[in-house]
């Protein structure tokens, strides 16, 4: 889909920080100041994929920092929903395939696993990593 950066807010907290995603009005929290950051990646990819799951538009992010209060830190997270759910989403799904039976054949002497092929295969075309 798309890569995007999303305003967010730090909030100091014991121990570590609060963080606020007023794009998608979520929560998260992390023990220091870079975990916070990978939490609030990983919570705005999954509300994000989940929207996209419900058939819901993912919000457009803010393109500005919110104001924030004495002691918080406002600042930006980037997410690649994409490249998320291709890490996340490793549900299987099966598939029934028809081919030549020479090439079945061929394919079975070979000791070719055919799901591995295929997902190769699908990969190579739609030029995923």
């Amino acid at each position: 889909m798309r890569k995007a950066a999303y305003p967010v807010i730090l909030t100091p907290d014991e121990p570590g920080f609060i963080v606020y995603v007023p794009d998608m009005d979520i929560n998260t929290e992390g023990k220091d100041i870079a975990d916070a950051l990978s939490m609030a990646a990983d919570a705005i990819s999954l509300c994000g994929i989940t929207k996209q799951d419900m058939g819901q538009e993912i919000p457009a992010p803010s393109k500005t920092l919110p104001k924030c209060a004495e002691g918080e830190i406002a600042t930006f997270v980037l997410v690649d929903f994409d490249a998320y759910r291709r890490a996340v989403d490793m549900r299987t799904v099966r598939k029934n395939v028809t081919l030549p039976s020479y090439l079945n054949d061929m394919a079975e002497k070979a000791g070719l696993n055919f799901s591995r092929v295929l997902q190769d295969a699908l990969k190579e075309r739609l030029q995923i990593n």
